[in-house]
């Protein structure tokens, strides 16, 4: 086959990789709509009182918080196996909280941002659903709050068609980017003898 018409069929098969590039690097570029869509949702703490709680360290924490928030004082401790929320008088483990305590723990966190995240409309365990479509997790044991909604998902569905994860198998996705980067350099390659020979 002849390098020109070589270059034209490479050239054909990386059309729709090219364009998706394009279009995905601007957006990525411009980045529109990122500030809500992986907005850091925290909970909403509270200075602490003074009291009469001490605590004595144990030794396999290798890190503590002691925060307060709308439910009242909370001991985040982590060790080697991970993070454990403890009562901070007992120190025994803290269960996670009934639904009208989680609702509370987050209508507090989302306060601040009320046009994204609107009302609660239903709580399945650590799954808190707003009628704006935001989807919310918490994850007791380190007392953090994640969120995603639709706008989310679709900058995901953006970076997954701009790195080539078409498939959503990881292996068959490595090949597919390894051979268009491959098919890149060859019609860059093509494309520079076709100037230089003008043949």
């Amino acid at each position: 086959m002849k390098t020109r018409a070589f270059h034209r069929v490479i050239g054909l098969l990386m059309l729709a990789p090219l364009t998706g590039w394009a279009i995905t690097g601007a957006f990525f570029f411009l980045k529109p709509g990122y500030a809500g869509a992986y907005e850091l949702l925290q909970v909403k703490t509270y200075p602490l009182e003074p009291n009469n709680i001490s605590l004595q360290a144990d030794p396999s924490w290798l890190e503590v918080r002691f925060v307060k928030t709308i439910l009242g004082e909370h001991l985040l401790a982590r060790t080697s196996k991970g993070w454990f929320h403890l009562d901070p008088r007992s120190l025994q483990s803290k269960p996670e909280p009934p639904t009208d305590e989680v609702r509370a723990l987050v209508i507090d966190a989302v306060s601040a941002n009320p046009a994204r995240y609107g009302r609660i409309s239903a709580i399945e365990g650590s799954t808190i659903t707003t009628d704006t479509g935001v989807s919310i997790e918490l994850d007791w044991n380190r007392l953090a709050l994640t969120q995603h909604g639709k706008d989310t998902d679709r900058i995901d569905l953006l970076y997954k068609i701009h790195y080539l994860q078409w498939t959503g198998v990881k292996s068959l996705d490595k090949v597919l980017g390894a051979l268009g980067i491959i098919l890149v350099l060859v019609l860059s390659g093509l494309g520079a003898r076709l100037f230089f020979t003008r043949g």
